[in-house]
């Protein structure tokens, strides 16, 4: 009997879902997940990762048990289940979303693209954010996002209406591997999100409806940031919640607040249009990864190559992972992760800032531990930061933030590193961001040796930051390296221009990986 094998992947609903909807219209479907050990074992993998897939993986599950099909589980490498599947009931056709990953899935999906052609089993995929495979010119890139954004979302099937591929399933009864069989840490931070559309959809109505009054002026500060962000990253991460019904989301409730003249209604026009700006920015992001996979390892300007790699400190590294850096606002962001698994985009920037300036640490060590800490970890926008915040693109300016000006632009009274880090409740307001200065009288008073109870600056952060950028901006005026700009610019750069959303000019659905 012929089927067709639906591959989730990060892409975990039923919604908005156009490789179940092409497969519920051809006939019976098998809906297939697939824990991936050799995934699992790579650096940026981490426990709070694979509890957020299951918890999002038993909404799913339930998402389609109501229109009629279950999602069967699987363990191992995707061409050996793909094999041991076909072996068990043969099919003719295997339909996923397009993935932007890390290196590994890259791989992964080359794999399973020889894999098909071997078998004569046609592979079809579909974009489901704004990027755009085998992209061949970035001039009319935003005018792709807006025409694929503006595209009507394809409806939930039906309740009942999936025709589940009926297989004797005694030879295949797969189990979750338990995490340490996978060789994940113990760590889960305790006050992480949870998994799941059901979450992930309740959250962005509360944020349309409410929240987003706060987002234009509250998510800098890391007092206000938890609430005003969306907060809607780890859902989007793994394809809970589509980008396009998000966006489109978006647009109706501006649609909505449109005209009202009340406080709140223009608090939440500003704020849905700056969430709408870095809604676009979330795919350009990503689709630099999708044309140049090589930056999740290399510097994305090659002439930048060499500027870090030979002066690695194993010491400066090891404290920033333990919070023992001796800035305040640095501390206390590296705690305020190892609980929550979160933090807004300006700390995060500040963190990548002071490991590649003071520090002096190269991006791709610092990338791995922070792709760990992030449960909303997207390789394609955390390579591409971590890039811009060390200055090795070659076409940003210099990111460079500093921890003291930080804390007292967005901690004013300390709040914040007080909560993270108690040893510090007994420091005066005058000494807080930068406790190594207090007198030793002071130090006596409040009963917090610096040295002691909380530690020393790693290093001096003036000197070393301006001793780090003079480094920078030496090698960036090279003459070689200026001449390497512009082809970087013309692969990456932004294209923003005005006018009217155009149809892509190559088709949107992929037939096969053709790499």
């Amino acid at each position: 009997m012929d089927y067709t094998v639906v591959w989730f992947k990060r892409d975990l609903r039923v919604h908005d879902h156009a490789p179940l909807v092409h497969a519920a219209r051809r006939g019976p479907l098998l809906c297939l997940y697939v824990v991936e050990p050799s995934l699992w074992a790579q650096p940026d993998c981490a426990l709070q990762h694979y509890r957020f897939l299951q918890e999002s993986l038993r909404d799913l599950a339930g998402q389609l048990r109501a229109c009629g099909a279950p999602l069967h589980l699987a363990v191992g490498e995707l061409p050996d289940v793909l094999a041991r599947l076909h072996a068990l009931q043969p099919f003719a056709r295997l339909v996923s979303h397009e993935e932007t990953g890390n290196g590994h899935t890259y791989a992964r999906d080359r794999a399973v693209a020889r894999w098909c052609r071997q078998q004569g089993i046609a592979w079809q995929e579909w974009p489901q954010h704004g990027v755009v495979r085998r992209l061949p010119s970035r001039d009319r890139w935003h005018a792709w996002w807006r025409a694929h954004m503006q595209a009507a979302c394809l409806p939930a099937p039906a309740p009942g209406s999936l025709r589940p591929m009926p297989l004797p399933w005694r030879d295949w009864r797969d189990a979750w591997p338990a995490a340490q069989a996978l060789g994940l840490d113990a760590h889960d931070p305790p006050q992480r999100q949870r998994g799941g559309r059901t979450l992930g959809w309740q959250l962005l109505q509360d944020f349309l409806l409410a929240r987003s009054g706060g987002y234009r002026g509250g998510i800098s500060s890391p007092l206000t940031a938890t609430t005003a962000c969306s907060r809607l990253s780890p859902y989007l991460a793994l394809g809970c919640l589509g980008m396009r019904e998000v966006v489109q989301a978006t647009r109706q409730r501006q649609e909505q607040l449109r005209g009202a003249d009340h406080a709140m209604a223009s608090r939440q026009r500003q704020g849905l249009a700056a969430f709408m700006s870095r809604l676009h920015w979330h795919c350009h992001f990503i689709q630099k990864l999708e044309s140049e996979p090589a930056l999740e390892f290399h510097n994305l300007h090659r002439g930048y190559d060499g500027l870090r790699e030979d002066d690695w400190n194993a010491a400066h590294f090891a404290a920033l992972q333990a919070g023992r850096t001796g800035w305040p606002m640095v501390d206390a962001c590296v705690a305020m992760l190892r609980e929550t698994g979160w933090l807004n985009f300006r700390m995060r920037a500040m963190l990548v800032s002071v490991a590649c300036y003071p520090l002096w640490l190269h991006w791709r060590p610092v990338g791995l531990w922070l792709a760990r800490q992030f449960l909303d970890y997207e390789p394609g926008i955390h390579w591409s930061q971590m890039q811009m915040q060390a200055g090795t693109t070659g076409i940003n300016a210099a990111r460079v933030y500093n921890a003291v000006k930080q804390a007292q632009d967005h901690d004013p009274q300390g709040l914040f590193v007080r909560r993270w880090l108690p040893a510090l409740q007994r420091v005066p307001d005058a000494w807080i961001f930068e406790p190594w200065r207090m007198p030793a009288a002071v130090q006596q008073r409040c009963a917090v040796h610096v040295g002691r109870d909380i530690p020393a600056p790693l290093v001096d952060l003036t000197d070393s930051t301006r001793t780090a950028k003079t480094r920078v901006y030496a090698l960036r005026a090279r003459p070689e390296v200026l001449a390497a700009k512009a082809a970087i610019v013309a692969q990456h750069g932004s294209r923003l221009r005005r006018g009217p959303p155009r149809a892509p000019q190559h088709p949107p659905v992929q037939q096969s990986l053709d790499w």
